[in-house]
């Protein structure tokens, strides 16, 4: 859940001092970007739309673990802070909040494939034959309107994915 709602501040650098470590992330790119098809069908938007994006490294003790991009269609990409390569303060889902865009649904796809060259190239694959996992992270607003799609890769010999959810 501090991945997903607001006054968590930096979740992933805490979980990382957690277990004694150093987490940081660096801002690639920012801007307008076209959707790809699968972010524009899981944002209910018409194909070929403009959406921001923000790519992010994610390190663990300086070593990359984590490529992550995610998307906002034009409702919400309007928000200057989204399309810099600048730092939000509190972070993107602290601006969602005050922009009143609270997460009431969050679906995860996960799966595994051979990375993209961008992705082996920034996450240091040297092993051409190393696969990544892929999650594929949904948001919607408590009325059912997808607000964000993130698309996070790691390369598959450091994960794990740990769930616990709580049920109404």
């Amino acid at each position: 859940m501090p991945y997903i709602e607001s006054g968590h501040g930096d979740a992933w650098g805490k979980e990382a001092a957690g277990q004694g470590r150093k987490g940081t992330q660096r801002i690639l790119k920012a801007g307008h970007v076209v959707a790809p098809p699968a972010v524009s069908e899981a944002l209910a938007i018409t194909s070929g739309a403009l959406v921001a994006s923000r790519q992010r490294l994610i390190l663990l003790d300086d070593t990359p673990v984590e490529l992550a991009q995610s998307y906002w269609p034009a409702p919400v990409a309007q928000h200057a802070p989204l399309v810099s390569t600048k730092r939000i303060p509190g972070g993107a889902v602290s601006l969602l909040a005050t922009l009143g865009y609270a997460p009431g649904a969050v679906t995860e796809e996960v799966s595994t494939r051979p990375p993209t060259e961008e992705e082996a190239e920034a996450l240091d694959l040297t092993d051409s034959t190393e696969w990544i996992l892929s999650l594929t992270r949904t948001i919607s607003t408590p009325d059912e309107h997808p607000y964000e799609v993130s698309v996070m890769v790691s390369p598959g010999r450091v994960g794990r994915l740990h769930y616990s959810m709580k049920v109404d």
